[in-house]
């Protein structure tokens, strides 16, 4: 569809669709073929673009990641004493079982351990923040008229950075690569 948002996988970039173009063949109620033109210097077949569509891991408002303190097997506390945790290394738990999520190699935590100690507390909270953003998209969508310029524009804002967290790449569908349909003769 002209003007919807594409992968283009051979190229690595995405890109909008400018001009569908289908091919007929006499005898056929369908197009054969279907190329898109997405400003990119060639036609692309359906095959090779990708579009975005909603992650059904999206949902997060279930999820409780939580930050935890995992023993430093490499180091040992008094060789460690400019850490802010000297002996432990955060590990963001992601399951309710308290394990699995996100952890950092000992090399990489012992060259800047403040910075991975932000990082940490920033994935731990990001399904709380991930729906705050979703609240304020809700509150502003639920009446757009009555909300301030600002109000609107971090509503736009938030539903951009939302996408890049929801959306994932899928295989065209029907929609964007229609199949011919073969007539008997």
């Amino acid at each position: 569809q002209k003007g919807q948002k594409v992968w283009v996988e051979c190229v690595g970039a995405w890109a909008q669709i400018e001009k569908v173009q289908p091919v007929w063949a006499k005898g056929f109620e369908e197009p054969v073929r279907v190329t898109y033109d997405v400003g990119l210097g060639r036609e692309f077949l359906g095959h090779e673009l990708m579009m975005p569509v909603e992650d059904p891991m999206a949902e997060v408002h279930s999820q409780n990641w939580r930050l935890m303190r995992a023993r430093n097997k490499w180091q040992a506390a008094e060789d460690t004493p400019h850490h802010p945790f000297p002996g432990t290394y955060p590990v963001v738990v992601t399951d309710k079982a308290d394990w699995g999520g996100w952890r950092v190699p000992g090399a990489e935590y012992d060259r800047d351990p403040e910075q991975i100690e932000f990082q940490a507390r920033l994935i731990a909270a990001a399904p709380r923040l991930m729906a705050l953003a979703e609240q304020l998209l809700s509150s502003v969508d639920e009446a757009p008229d009555d909300a301030p310029p600002e109000m609107r524009a971090l509503a736009r804002e938030a539903r951009t950075v939302l996408r890049t967290v929801t959306d994932v790449l899928a295989a065209p569908t029907g929609e964007l690569a229609p199949a011919p349909t073969i007539q008997a003769a």
